[in-house]
């Protein structure tokens, strides 16, 4: 079993943070989406957003397959939006352990930016479904990968 390594290499790794959350039960259309809303931002400021996010008071630009995705308000350069409150909290978890380690490091948690987050596909959890006369439906489970990647400016 291979294991599952960081897409980013970091030239110094003295004032850099890293956390990965692996196969985590959420859909990597909205990881995705909410990994490049936060990505860049301060770590206290993607924190108080994905905070609202669950609270329902902003919702995520939906850039990709967004064919029949209502409009919501406050939203910039995107009509479309939903509020993926799973695949938010999932990610706030992470990116706080992130945090922990970056305390646990000596670094300064109120300089820290999110210089890498990604989000990527991983495996699928079979499962079926009964159905009527003996028959079964595929009930599979997806799963995604986020990595996060702090640094100190």
């Amino acid at each position: 079993m291979s294991g599952i390594g960081y897409s980013y290499q970091s030239e110094n790794d003295k004032n850099v943070s890293r956390a990965i959350g692996k196969e985590i039960r959420v859909s990597p259309k909205f990881s995705l989406e909410v990994c490049n809303e936060i990505r860049g931002k301060q770590l206290s400021k993607a924190e108080e957003y994905l905070e609202d996010v669950i609270a329902m008071k902003k919702a995520v630009p939906i850039r990709r397959y967004n064919k029949g995705v209502a409009h919501r308000r406050g939203l910039k350069k995107a009509c479309a939006g939903r509020f993926p409150v799973k695949a938010a909290s999932k990610i706030l978890k992470v990116l706080r352990s992130a945090k922990a380690n970056a305390e646990y490091k000596g670094l300064d948690t109120e300089r820290l930016y999110i210089r890498h987050i990604s989000a990527q596909r991983g495996r699928i959890l079979k499962g079926i479904r009964t159905r009527a006369f003996g028959r079964a439906s595929a009930s599979n489970t997806q799963t995604t990968n986020i990595e996060v990647i702090l640094e100190e400016r």
